[in-house]
């Protein structure tokens, strides 16, 4: 595409639109793409279109794009190994993701373009994958959009905010210090340009480690097993408290959805141990626009009270649901059906609400009012809910305990018992190889840059998650 300059309909020149950017940074970059002095490695946001247009082996389509000799590389640091003689119809999500980073950073160009990095990329996945993107920004410069801030904390250098309103018109500010441009994100005020671009900031509160759990029990669980195919999912046994929010982390493929399906009632354990007695409220991981009606009739089936001011205010408003009552749930594109089903759940009357992977296809904001939302329904209503989900701020700000998911990923999953935030954090961050420290300003979860000062001291004393000192 050609910036056309606000003029639709008409394509202005090359010389224009470089004579519209002259004096700026993009003046000789403009110049030089119009030159063809530049050449771009772009990977595209939507990968499920990848099998449309690509028919064959994995390894027959690396090799097709592997200008700098580098496959042997990728394949190892991107785990495709596995992959490589399968067709790219047959590959899940999380593979697909891997392979277009692999094709984008394979080419020999100037310019890479990496949109939306991390869906569908479980947490190892993500720092894994954003190691290979910093390691490749030290030889070429990379620009990347995305939503997870935990990548942007370890990966940028610069950020730009976009800003707007979905659909209308959008807003790209000049570069500023990650730091500082993700604070002023989360604050809603771009001190440079004197605008607000939200009229509340995003808040994060400071209850992390939070030692006053609940004590009360809703339900306790035995040790159990499922068995499938090549896969053993082992759980040891453990509770869910009242009002409480009990998070779960971990690997793909190490049977955390499965866990949360047998305590739904959708899969039964392999000795028939688990019966809860409990009214449950599921929203599972792929949502599916399975009724073809509008949004405000499904929501009002499901609870008639929809309308009322508590719900519009805690439920519909933040998450923009008003704006989409009148379409049909199978218009709705992957964000509106996941708010919907998320919303969705929460109208349920049930004793237990559980939800895997909540931030999917939502944006920063989005993922803020969520996790703000669910901490709000299960103390305000004194319910109990479990959420999954790779997003790890997410998951910081919306838990009291942490269940923590191991094993090798297809073959076998050990579901640890809950534990306290401080331990469960250790746990798995150790196990990432990360560190988490809050910044002094919003007070907002950041991960410290891979070897940096902070992370090295944290990592020497063993304190992961929050060392104060």
């Amino acid at each position: 595409m050609k910036p056309n300059l606000g003029r639709i309909g008409e394509e202005p020149s090359w010389d224009e639109v470089c004579e519209r950017f002259s004096g700026t940074e993009l003046f000789n970059y403009l110049k030089d793409l119009a030159d063809g002095k530049i050449k771009t490695s772009q990977k595209p946001q939507y990968i499920e279109a990848i099998p449309k247009v690509y028919k064959g082996k994995v390894k027959d389509l690396l090799e097709r794009v592997d200008e700098l000799g580098i496959l042997d590389e990728m394949v190892e640091r991107l785990e495709l190994k596995h992959a490589l003689n399968r067709d790219v119809k047959d590959l899940s999500g999380g593979e697909l993701q891997r392979l277009a980073i692999a094709g984008c950073l394979m080419k020999d160009a100037d310019f890479y373009f990496l949109d939306e990095i991390t869906s569908y990329l479980d947490i190892y996945q993500r720092i894994n994958v954003a190691k290979v993107v910093k390691e490749w920004a030290e030889k070429k410069p990379v620009l990347i959009v995305e939503h997870d801030l935990a990548i942007l904390d370890m990966l940028a250098d610069f950020v730009h905010i976009s800003y707007g309103e979905p659909g209308v018109y959008g807003v790209i500010t000049n570069a500023k210090g990650a730091r500082v441009g993700i604070n002023q994100y989360l604050r809603g005020y771009l001190a440079e340009e004197n605008v607000r671009i939200r009229d509340k900031p995003i808040e994060f509160e400071m209850f992390q480690p939070r030692e006053g759990e609940s004590e009360k029990i809703l339900v306790e669980y035995p040790s159990f097993t499922k068995s499938f195919e090549g896969f053993r999912l082992e759980v040891e046994g453990g509770d869910i408290r009242a009002e409480e929010v009990l998070g779960v982390v971990g690997p793909n493929a190490t049977g955390k959805s499965t866990f949360v399906k047998i305590l739904a009632g959708v899969l039964e354990d392999d000795e028939k141990k688990v019966k809860l007695n409990l009214k449950v409220s599921y929203k599972p991981q792929y949502v599916k626009a399975d009724v073809n009606m509008p949004v405000g009739m499904f929501l009002r089936k499901i609870n008639p009270m929809v309308d009322s001011s508590y719900y519009k205010t805690e439920f519909l408003k933040p998450l923009r649901i008003e704006e989409i009552m009148d379409k049909n749930l199978d218009e709705l594109s992957g964000g509106e059906l996941q708010r919907v089903a998320i919303v969705a759940c929460l109208l349920r009357d049930a004793d237990l609400y559980l939800l895997d992977e909540p931030s999917a296809h939502l944006d920063v904001e989005q993922r803020t009012e969520v996790a703000r939302m669910i901490r709000r329904f299960a103390l305000n209503m004194s319910k109990s809910v479990l959420v999954v989900d790779h997003d790890i701020y997410l998951i910081d700000m919306v838990s009291d305990r942490l269940m923590v998911f191991q094993g090798e990923p297809g073959k076998k999953g050990l579901a640890r018992k809950p534990m306290g935030m401080r331990e469960g954090m250790n746990l798995f961050l150790s196990n990432l190889g990360i560190t988490f420290r809050r910044d002094e300003e919003t007070k907002r979860p950041r991960v410290n840059k891979l070897g940096s000062r902070l992370d090295r001291e944290q990592k020497a004393k063993g304190e992961y998650y929050y060392y104060f000192g």
